[in-house]
């Protein structure tokens, strides 16, 4: 997909994109100091640009990219697996298996046995396809990421095609190791509560060891996660200047608001599955893109938080400060040059 650069949602009368340019050349320290900013004003700004920015379709775009990508990926993962050893195939298998946190039954089901098909399948022929196919058509998904980023944040990414589907697809192998590393603990959670079990006598002391197995690693597992989130926002977006941090408001809301959603539609599906009524044999394929529409919104959500806290901030200082003037330090990091310079001005 081609970068197209769409024009922006947001307002673009001088003042907001004032604010906006300030957003993108002098970003925050802290997206949880909200140097007076009220929580309503906040929130307010947050729905009024929900809607601006139509995420509901841009997710619903991320949706269809992320389905496409799916597939690909489990052809070449399984190929390289099955070339590798049978026995790998069946670990990358279990580590599916703890999608079922999240993802209903039935759509689970059928990407397991589309791995298993893929799997039992696998050629050198096929490794190589898939394996271009996958890092294609998933990075073509990272990359309607950032063009949906790109709007949240009202700016024009001025990273050329080439520069960008690169970067996409780095950011691609990157997030498939990290979500990988995530199901890895999630198992070694319970690797290591079973060897406790079986080789500690003491009931109540083999418990207490699982435990605390159990806690360490799935600790271990929501901060990868939390890692995936924070590259996403981190290199989606094309402001002028990036800021790395670990975890944000939109990031706790975004995680909190795709595991909860998820298990309310895994137990709406459980009690009022109509899907295969309505759609047949198609059923599980359209609860399955349905799971991707949530972890598209509540993705694009947690950055639309993120952006709007930055921008409620950029205002109230842009309101005290004269045009022309440096930033207030206590708000952003001030640029190494002023903004009137002609290097500014060329960054």
């Amino acid at each position: 997909m081609a970068h197209s650069n769409p024009l922006p949602a947001h307002p673009s009368g001088p003042a907001q994109q004032r604010v906006w340019d300030y957003v993108s050349r002098w970003p925050l320290r802290s997206l949880w100091n909200l140097k007076g900013v009220p929580l309503s004003t906040v929130a307010r700004r947050t729905w009024r640009s929900l809607i601006a920015d139509n995420l509901l379709g841009r997710a619903a775009e991320l949706a269809f990219f992320f389905l496409f990508a799916l597939f690909p990926t489990l052809f070449s993962a399984s190929s390289v697996l099955g070339l590798a050893a049978r026995s790998a195939s069946s670990i990358y298998y279990r580590l599916l298996e703890y999608l079922a946190l999240v993802v209903p039954t039935s759509a689970l089901g059928m990407v397991l046995t589309t791995f298993n098909e893929t799997t039992a399948n696998a050629t050198s022929g096929k490794l190589t396809f898939g394996l271009i196919a996958a890092i294609w058509s998933a990075s073509v998904g990272v990359s309607a990421i950032q063009e949906a980023l790109n709007t949240v944040y009202n700016v024009r990414d001025n990273r050329g095609y080439f520069h960008a589907r690169v970067s996409a697809i780095g950011v691609t192998i990157l997030l498939a190791l990290l979500a990988t590393l995530t199901l890895a603990a999630m198992l070694g959670g319970d690797y290591f509560a079973s060897i406790a079990h079986s080789r500690v006598a003491n009931h109540f002391a083999a418990a207490f060891l699982a435990l605390l197995s159990r806690i360490f690693f799935w600790t271990i597992a929501t901060a990868l996660l939390t890692l995936c989130f924070a590259v996403i926002y981190f290199w989606a977006p094309g402001v002028r200047k990036r800021r790395w941090r670990w975890l944000t408001p939109g990031a706790t809301i975004g995680i909190l608001a795709w595991v909860l959603v998820s298990l309310g539609f895994r137990a709406y599906l459980h009690y009022f599955n109509f899907y295969s009524v309505t759609y047949g044999s198609l059923g599980a394929v359209i609860i399955l893109l349905m799971w991707f529409y949530i972890t598209g919104f509540t993705l694009l959500l947690g950055a639309e938080i993120n952006s709007e806290i930055e921008a409620a901030a950029a205002e109230r200082n842009l309101s005290t400060t004269p045009p022309g003037s440096p930033p207030n330090s206590s708000l952003s990091q001030p640029p190494l040059v002023p903004p009137s310079s002609p290097q500014s001005m060329a960054s």
